[in-house]
């Protein structure tokens, strides 16, 4: 603006003008609510870090993943998606972190007549061998996460040995999410049935 501009300006304009320079001007402002909002981010990372931690310690009784075998045996289904998390059976917010489980991450799943493979690229695979298969639904969310599209929701256990031969058994569900998820529907019935026919060939050995 030009000096002979600039003197045409009334008080008002004179007194908006200046407010606005003083804005663009404000540096140490801006630098100070840049600085806070770093050290409000960088708190709520190290409390969700700790809350991690203290979950994790109070799940270090769950034992041992049992360990992933090389394949699934005859394979009854395949498919990829995102695994979304772990939770003990029954409470959808009760997020288990132990063993690498608390991590969502893209995976591949192969459904065998052994079990259920899980491979996780860049994560830790897992294995639900068939006899630790308890079922499996479609639901709408797991471990504090809702997917309106949908995810198959696996239900399995995870035995413990205990004190006089005998053995206890934590029952967990994995929630999945196909890059197809119309296939939820056929994995549901796939599971159930692998479940269901291992079942009777353990009682039918027992007898």
């Amino acid at each position: 603006m030009t000096g002979t501009a600039a003197g045409t300006l009334g008080p008002a304009a004179h007194a908006l003008l200046a407010k606005e320079q003083a804005k663009v001007t404000n540096w140490p402002g801006y630098i100070g609510w840049s600085v806070g909002l770093v050290i409000v981010i960088g708190l709520v990372y190290w409390l969700m870090r700790q809350g991690w931690n203290w979950r994790r310690t109070l799940q270090s009784g769950i034992p041992p993943l049992p360990a992933v075998p090389a394949g699934a045996g005859r394979t009854i289904l395949e498919t990829s998606g995102r695994y979304h998390g772990t939770t003990t059976a029954g409470d959808w917010l009760d997020r288990v972190v132990a063993h690498g489980l608390g991590t969502r991450s893209r995976a591949d799943l192969t459904l065998g007549e052994d079990g259920l493979l899980v491979r996780r690229p860049g994560d830790v695979d897992f294995w639900i061998p068939a006899e630790h298969l308890k079922g499996a639904r479609t639901d709408s969310a797991i471990a504090g996460k809702v997917v309106p599209s949908g995810l198959l929701v696996v239900t399995w256990t995870l035995p413990q040995p205990s004190a006089g031969g005998t053995s206890t058994e934590t029952e967990l569900e994995s929630g999945f999410r196909a890059d197809h998820p119309d296939e939820h529907t056929a994995w549901v019935e796939a599971i159930a049935q692998l479940a269901t026919r291992t079942k009777t060939k353990t009682e039918e050995a027992a007898q």
